[in-house]
């Protein structure tokens, strides 16, 4: 019997947490002398008081909702695939591979040409620790890590030499032509009457990212695939004693995470940049650890993480903009978030576990 409803699993523990995090970091702001009531107010119309804030919200929330599909999909086989980020890197060079060397006469028809581009290549990143893994018993963790800097040290090497437009001083990539220039969330609602900020980055990646927690939750509980997946990130033998193939699983897994990490592309390289940059990922591959932590691996779970941290960015972003509170002080507060959805996620847990207990025994 289960100690606690599903809802509370799913629900209370992350608001709790949430809340614990709050509290802990209003009280870092009064000790820098500011007022966390008035930050709080400052950071909520910052991030959602318009449509140009929410236009940078739903930005940063589409590349957390990649990541954090990416990590999620890792977790329910048990993996901890912590190379988004690099992941993320090489499916920027495919959408730059895609949109620079191929012609596309309409963003539509481009759009789905980097989206398997940016797939392929994240998907490749992530092959190589899975079969190690598989394979060779090399720690997932491990490997991970150490291909992000491969990935940055590669793509470095791209944007200074082979994707250096002549003349140009910058380490990117030339501009995509116009015909993949992706539609602003802005040129999407106009014809639906709905004036949203044209200056603001969001584009039909967001819409792109919503399909994919759909898609993502049908592939984890409606197939059999999903099924060998959560099987074997359950148990390893109850899985290999029911025929599932755990190099298969890994290989797999890994890289349909890897393509997700890798999709975050075509918001920030396509839809934003509208060129491959350096850097471009701005730690997106990490936080989206954080998101499937909140998110408890699920796709739903994992978008409201990710606009909760996309409100974090921008209402960190408007922090700074307007007073001497440093920027810094957002990665405090998602450090606290993450202490308290994962390393102490059993100090809140445990406490209600019991709590539900005894009213079932009250109950009963």
């Amino acid at each position: 019997m289960e100690r606690m409803p599903r809802w509370a699993d799913v629900i209370l523990i992350p608001l709790i947490s949430l809340l614990l995090a709050a509290i802990i970091s209003g009280l870092v702001i009064v000790a820098i002398g500011e007022d966390p009531f008035k930050a709080l107010n400052l950071m909520v119309k910052g991030a959602l008081g318009s449509s140009y804030g929410w236009g940078y919200t739903l930005y940063y929330a589409t590349n957390f909702m990649f990541t954090g599909l990416a990590v999620a999909v890792a977790f329910h086989a048990r993996l901890f695939n912590i190379g988004g980020e690099g992941q993320a890197m090489l499916g920027g060079l495919g959408v730059a591979l895609v949109c620079l060397y191929l012609p596309w006469p309409h963003w539509s028809l481009a759009l789905i040409g980097a989206s398997l581009g940016a797939a392929l290549f994240g998907a490749a990143w992530a092959f190589l620790p899975a079969i190690l893994q598989a394979k060779r018993g090399s720690h997932i963790v491990i490997t991970t890590i150490m291909f992000n800097f491969i990935a940055a040290a590669f793509l470095n090497y791209l944007l200074v030499g082979a994707l250096k437009p002549r003349g140009a001083m910058d380490p990117t990539s030339a501009r995509f032509p116009a015909e993949t220039n992706l539609p602003s969330l802005h040129d999407i609602l106009l014809p639906l009457g709905i004036n949203f900020s044209r200056a603001a980055p969001a584009n039909v990646s967001f819409l792109v990212a919503v399909l994919a927690c759909v898609l993502v939750w049908m592939l984890i509980w409606r197939t059999r695939l999903g099924y060998e997946i959560r099987a074997f990130g359950h148990s390893e033998p109850a899985a290999l004693y029911a025929g599932i193939s755990p190099t298969k699983i890994t290989v797999t897994a890994m890289m349909i995470s890897g393509a997700l990490a890798g999709m975050m592309a075509i918001n920030n390289v396509m839809g934003e940049a509208e060129r491959l940059v350096l850097n471009a990922t701005e730690g997106a591959g990490f936080i989206g650890i954080a998101v499937a932590l909140m998110g408890r691996s699920h796709p739903f779970g994992v978008f409201l993480a990710a606009i909760l941290f996309g409100f974090l960015y921008q209402g960190g972003a408007e922090l700074a903009l307007w007073t001497s509170i440093p920027r810094e002080l957002i990665i405090v507060i998602q450090a606290l978030v993450i202490l308290f959805t994962g390393a102490l996620d059993n100090m809140v847990r445990m406490p209600l576990e019991r709590i539900f207990m005894a009213i079932r025994r009250r109950r009963a």
